[in-house]
Formats: C-alpha cells, sequence, structure tokens
C-alpha cells in the first residue's frame, strides 16, 4: 500500500510539473463570462435601434473568442443561450447594416463618431461571427473589407473609436483593430483567406501591419502576432521574432504579466492615480494567447510559466482579475469588472489553447 501511495504522489507530482493538472475551475469561468454577457445584453445603455445592442471591446467581443473555448471541457454540445442570443444580436445588425445606426453618432459624441464606429463594428461583427463560423460571417466580412481606408497614411486599417481611453478606444487604436480584422480573417475558411477577391484588401493590411508595428505597445503588437499564427505572410519571420521577444522580455517572475507595462510608455491614468503593476489576468492571457496561436515554439517554457500563473490566479468569482487602465474603479461595479470580463474570457483561451 505505501508502494502505491508513493507511486500516485510521485505521479501527481510529475503531472503538476508538466502542466497535465488543471486546477482552474471551467464551470465557473463559464458561468461567469454567461453572466456577464447577459448583463450587457440587457443593459440600457447598451441598448441600440432596431432592438439590438452594441458590441464592447472589453466585454461581448473577448466573450465571442474565449467562451467557445469552454465547450470541450465542459462537455457541451452547443453554444450557450447568452452566446446564441449575442450571435443572432450580430448576425441581425449584419443584416441590417444598411439601416441600422452606428454605435456613436456625430450629432451627440461629435465628428468623426459615426465614422469610427461604422468602422469598429463592422471589424468587431468580423471577428464575432468568423470565430464561431456563422453563416453571417460572409456578409460581415464583406461590410468590414468595404471601409478599409485605401489611401492615405493610415490605408490598410479602418476608422476606429478613439474616446482616448486604453486599451482600445485610445490614439494608437486603429492598429489593435486592424489586427483584430486580420484575426477575423484568420478564423475565416482557408479557401477565404486564399482567395482572390480579398487578395488586394489582405495585401493592404499587411503592409499596414508590417509598416507600424515597430512603434506600437506590446498589447497592439501582440494581436498582429496572434493573427499571424493563421496568416504567416502578414508578418515577415524578423518581425515576429521581434513581437514575440517583446513579449517575452516583459513577463515578470511570478510567470504572469501586467498590462500596465504593456501599454505606450507615456500613457497615465486620467484621474492621476498609479496603474496595478501587478501580473493580472488580462496582460497574462492575451500574452499567452499571442504566444501559443503564432506558434512561437522557442517559447514553450515561459508559456508553461505563463499557463502556470493562471492555474493559480483565478478568483472565486470565476473571473481572472485586471483593473481599469484610465482610472480608478470600484472593482465590484460593473464598469470595474470591463476588463476582468476580457481578462476572463483571454485567460480560458489561453488554458484551454484554442
Amino acid at each position: 500500500m505505501k508502494t502505491i501511495l508513493l507511486a500516485m504522489l510521485a505521479g501527481c507530482a510529475l503531472q503538476a510539473q508538466t502542466g497535465d493538472i488543471k486546477a482552474w475551475d471551467r464551470q465557473a469561468a463559464a458561468a461567469y463570462l454567461d453572466g456577464r454577457m447577459g448583463w450587457w445584453a440587457g443593459w440600457p445603455t447598451a441598448a441600440r435601434d432596431h432592438e439590438t445592442f452594441c458590441v464592447s471591446c472589453h466585454t461581448s467581443l473577448p466573450y465571442a473568442l474565449g467562451r467557445p473555448a469552454l465547450r470541450a471541457g465542459l462537455g457541451e454540445q452547443g453554444p450557450s443561450t447568452n452566446e446564441r442570443k449575442f450571435l443572432e444580436n450580430t448576425a441581425r445588425r449584419v443584416s441590417l447594416w444598411a439601416e441600422v445606426e452606428p454605435f456613436y453618432n456625430d450629432a451627440k459624441s461629435g465628428a468623426p463618431k459615426s465614422a469610427e464606429a461604422r468602422g469598429t463594428e463592422a471589424v468587431l461583427n468580423a471577428v464575432i461571427l468568423a470565430r464561431y463560423q456563422a453563416p453571417a460571417a460572409t456578409d460581415a466580412l464583406r461590410n468590414m473589407w468595404a471601409l478599409q481606408l485605401k489611401t492615405g497614411e493610415k490605408r490598410g486599417s479602418w476608422t476606429w473609436l478613439n474616446f482616448h481611453n486604453e486599451p482600445w478606444e485610445a490614439d494608437d487604436s486603429a492598429f489593435w483593430g486592424a489586427a483584430l480584422a486580420a484575426l477575423a480573417v484568420g478564423m475565416a475558411p482557408e479557401e477565404y483567406r486564399d482567395g482572390a477577391e480579398i487578395r488586394e484588401n489582405l495585401t493592404l493590411l499587411s503592409e499596414y501591419l508590417q509598416r507600424e508595428q515597430p512603434g506600437q505597445s506590446t498589447l497592439n503588437r501582440a494581436v498582429a502576432l496572434w493573427a499571424s499564427g493563421k496568416l504567416p505572410r502578414l508578418l515577415n519571420a524578423e518581425q515576429r521574432a521581434a513581437i514575440a521577444g517583446d513579449i517575452l522580455g516583459k513577463q515578470r517572475e511570478d510567470g504572469g504579466w501586467s498590462a500596465s507595462s504593456l501599454v505606450t510608455k507615456e500613457w497615465k491614468r486620467k484621474d492621476g492615480t498609479a496603474m496595478d503593476a501587478r501580473s493580472d489576468g488580462y496582460g497574462t492571457g492575451l500574452m499567452v494567447v499571442a504566444l501559443e496561436q503564432s506558434g512561437t515554439a522557442s517559447a514553450q517554457a515561459q508559456i508553461a510559466k505563463g499557463l502556470a500563473w493562471l492555474e493559480r490566479n483565478q478568483d472565486q468569482s470565476g473571473a481572472w482579475l485586471a483593473t481599469s487602465m484610465n482610472k480608478q474603479r470600484d472593482a465590484g461595479s460593473d464598469a470595474g469588472r470591463f476588463m476582468s470580463d476580457a481578462a476572463t474570457a483571454y485567460a480560458v483561451l489561453a488554458l484551454s489553447g484554442r
């Protein structure tokens, strides 16, 4: 009996070292994400015309990217109720694209918010529907390409919402949006990715990402690296290696990443308070996803350390925590959870490896 017990303990220790034991709670993560998506869909502030609600970079977009990754581990046969509601909402806005109002408009928010909102939504719709391989993805991608900038300094990108909020609505967020557009294409079927009808658009997009990536924040560059996993021609080998090196150079001793170290050095919170310098779920989840999905073979040890950090740091609520980069918020408020919504989605995507 003693020999058997020692063998079992040794096996457990080996599994812990190799990462075979997943200490995190998938069911709690799913409950958190579904609950937040349900709240967002019913929040009056998110309501828009034609009985739809807007898409957010902090809650609903990450939800679409991360929630399906939980399916296999939970033994689910299809999307959850809140996933289906979200997909129906997104597909409805795509089907009514010529009729729906932009999320924000010039009259209420000042120019050029109508164009910014339209370009942003076109990309987000494409990412969401391509992720689920939904029938409406084809139309969403067509809407996206129609709004790609073809001339000027930002050719290849999209007009993007800018409320001077990091990390998704800031002065540098057009690059983030372009990287998301590449991600949408990468999640589309292979025959679409290689099709002649998008070749010129994809070339413009690739040229933009290659041209602009050296001066971008690590957060923004990481999404371009992620997209390059399915679209290797987006970035050349040297650029992919440089971005991976940038990411790895900011990994902390505990194995995680702090989102505050991944934005531009010049960024400061609007209320003058200091950003949290500790490792957090958003920085760690997104950096691990980028390294995993890009196939950065040389980073396996660092990826394992990042995954171990995520396994150790799931909150009792089921979420992984992160804080606002723009001001100090009440962590228990709905707005105070926005960064944790994104952190949780990217954490489960990283831990699920898909």
